[in-house]
């Protein structure tokens, strides 16, 4: 088993902080007229991948669906329950996360591999692979933030791919890009789920989401409401966006 999730739930304590400033708030907090509510985010999920498992996460806006990948890294950590993940963990939750606007491509490759826990000698061999594969050859003394969104895309996503993970998590970042390098980066995909890495990918398209993965999650409001193989969630998941659009209707 790679990734065990066990009855994680994750909250917030929401209310007016940025409005009132901290004075107020330190005062507030003194008098005890401080007015918060706490917001689940995630509500008791359970799910356990093995290697060479692709799960898909799916749901409406608001489901959680970020908030669990930022579990399963490590970035946010549950009130209740625990996570067991085994292995080195690729994330890309963002474009942007990870990079230095203001360094250059290469320079940010070597800053997001030292990030990811790679030597030096290790990015050295993969450099080229990586620029080859970005289709940056030519960029590669340009400032990051001189990148457009499908650069930036192509280039977070060769990092992450191309450094062998364990565990490879993705959060809508296919649907960014052209249509070739939506088709050569499903295709990597694919070819690392055959080497044994499991992946975690959160994705609108459930036709993609159909194709891609053996395993889905559906998750609304931050509760599980299923998990299984992937035909008959997206079956049920379809089903359902069928009777709120048509209730919509009426």
């Amino acid at each position: 088993m790679v990734i065990d999730v066990k009855n994680i739930t994750v909250s917030y304590k929401t209310g007016d902080f940025r409005q009132i400033g901290l004075k107020e708030y330190v005062v507030r907090k003194i008098k005890g007229t401080m007015k918060t509510t706490q917001f689940i985010a995630l509500d008791n999920i359970s799910f356990s991948l093995d290697d060479g498992d692709l799960l898909g996460i799916i749901g409406t806006n608001g489901a959680g669906k970020s908030t669990l990948l930022k579990v399963v890294t490590g970035i946010m950590q549950p009130i209740k329950g625990e996570v067991k993940v085994n292995g080195k963990i690729a994330a890309l939750l963002e474009l942007a996360s990870g990079f230095d606007p203001d360094l250059t491509i290469k320079e940010n490759i070597y800053l997001r591999g030292a990030m990811l826990g790679y030597t030096r000698e290790f990015i050295n061999r993969k450099y080229p692979e990586i620029l080859d594969y970005s289709e940056l050859e030519e960029f590669e003394d340009r400032p990051f933030k001189q990148l457009s969104s499908g650069m930036k895309s192509r280039l977070a996503f060769a990092i992450s791919c191309l450094v062998e993970p364990d565990v490879l998590i993705l959060d809508e970042v296919l649907s960014v890009g052209d249509g070739a390098f939506r088709t050569k980066s499903e295709k990597t995909m694919m070819d690392i789920i055959k080497n044994g890495c499991c992946t975690l990918f959160v994705s609108h398209s459930i036709p993609q989401v159909r194709r891609l993965c053996n395993k889905v999650l559906w998750l609304d409001k931050g509760k599980q409401i299923a998990f299984g193989d992937a035909k008959t969630v997206c079956d049920k998941y379809e089903r359902y966006l069928e009777t709120v659009a048509n209730m919509k209707k009426k």
